[in-house]
């Protein structure tokens, strides 16, 4: 497939969706404000105004990327996913949510099973000291989805630009990645070109590096809760 870089974004339709929920957020809050608005209750409500799965697939469609979207049973880690990536050609992933010791927040998009040693990958990724994962409140406050449903088409909801996108030099060399369009009862495969310039339009960059793997001494490490 021939790639468009025309100057019309490609997520254009999800920008004008989000002016729209933005100037009836103004109205809709006035309910919210009659009593006292909390701030995880007002967390959980701006992610409730974010893009949707269906948004995602529209857009994908709409700028001609030949993405192909398999329904399955909800999965919530790798181990569970197995049987399900074996079945579908291409690419398969584990999403990493982390921030650093400044607060900044990054999203590491690895090969399914790779390991990915943590004690080092700041130093590969230029973050500020050891990493930690951030909590399922950040998470649905910057990227608008569920512990179990990361994937890098949430970042067109990173409206701030908070969240610093990597993608393992691995699934890079690959012709087609396979992700969850926001949630983790689907798998949408596309091509790794069509993503990283889906992402450009939203405004962020992606980072192609090679992650680090534990040495072998070390012995087994923890193995996160991807998606």
């Amino acid at each position: 497939m021939q790639e468009d870089f025309s100057a019309v974004p490609r997520v254009a339709a999800l920008s004008a969706k989000r002016a729209n929920n933005s100037a009836n957020k103004g109205a809709k809050i006035g309910a919210w404000a009659r009593g006292r608005v909390e701030g995880r209750a007002l967390a959980r409500y701006n992610a409730a105004m974010k893009t949707t799965s269906q948004d995602i697939l529209d857009a994908l469609r709409e700028q001609g990327c030949a993405a192909r979207t398999t329904t399955h049973e909800a999965v919530f880690t790798v181990a569970q996913s197995r049987a399900i990536k074996e079945a579908i050609p291409g690419g398969h992933t584990k999403n990493l949510f982390l921030k650093d010791k400044k607060g900044r927040l990054f999203l590491v998009t690895a090969e399914a099973e790779a390991r990915v040693d943590l004690k080092r990958l700041h130093e590969t990724i230029g973050a500020s000291g050891r990493l930690s994962f951030g909590s399922a409140e950040l998470l649905r406050e910057t990227l608008g989805v569920e512990p179990g449903s990361v994937t890098p088409l949430a970042l067109v909801n990173d409206e701030q630009g908070r969240v610093s996108f990597v993608l393992d030099s691995r699934l890079a060399e690959g012709e087609i990645i396979n992700v969850h369009p926001l949630v983790n009862t689907m798998m949408t495969s596309l091509a790794v070109s069509d993503l990283v310039a889906f992402l450009a339009d939203s405004g962020h960059e992606t980072r192609v590096l090679a992650l680090p793997e534990p040495a072998v001494e070390t012995g087994e490490t923890r193995e996160p809760i991807p998606s």
